[in-house]
């Protein structure tokens, strides 16, 4: 069976106290899946809950970083993502639908690619930065 071309795999939330929210969401049952940190300087912790496909992911964003922003009620919500194999057509077809575009970047082997929708909520597509071609069969003569 193929992969599907647009998975819904994660709810990331902003996070003032990266390591006390770790050791929240831990004391709930979360377990860590992984962590790392971004080109652009934030940090990010994705954690899961046993017997859930779905993940959230802990976002850190220290001052001066370009996503930063001081917290006011509300703004806990970063963003829903998703894995699309083809991350400009996702794009494409939120634009269509009436998002509008945030951020679009590449970042190590990945492009990301962030609109806002009708709401302002926030949706990101991740995905291969060059999508794999599919091999052409050779012709017969």
């Amino acid at each position: 069976m193929a992969p599907r071309p647009v998975r819904f795999l994660y709810s990331g939330i902003r996070v003032r106290d990266l390591p006390k929210s770790i050791k929240f969401y831990r004391a709930l049952g979360f377990r860590i899946l992984g962590r790392g940190r971004m080109g652009h300087g934030g940090e990010w912790v994705q954690m899961g809950f046993p017997g859930s496909r779905h993940w959230i992911e802990l976002n850190y964003y220290p001052k001066g970083n370009r996503f930063y922003e001081p917290f006011v009620k509300g703004s806990e919500f970063d963003h829903f993502g998703f894995f699309a194999k083809d991350v400009a057509g996702w794009h494409r077809r939120a634009l269509r639908a009436g998002a509008k575009k945030v951020e679009d970047f590449v970042d190590g082997k990945n492009r990301l690619v962030y609109v806002n929708d009708p709401d302002g909520v926030c949706l990101e597509a991740f995905g291969p930065a060059r999508p794999r071609r599919t091999a052409r069969r050779a012709r017969r003569s």
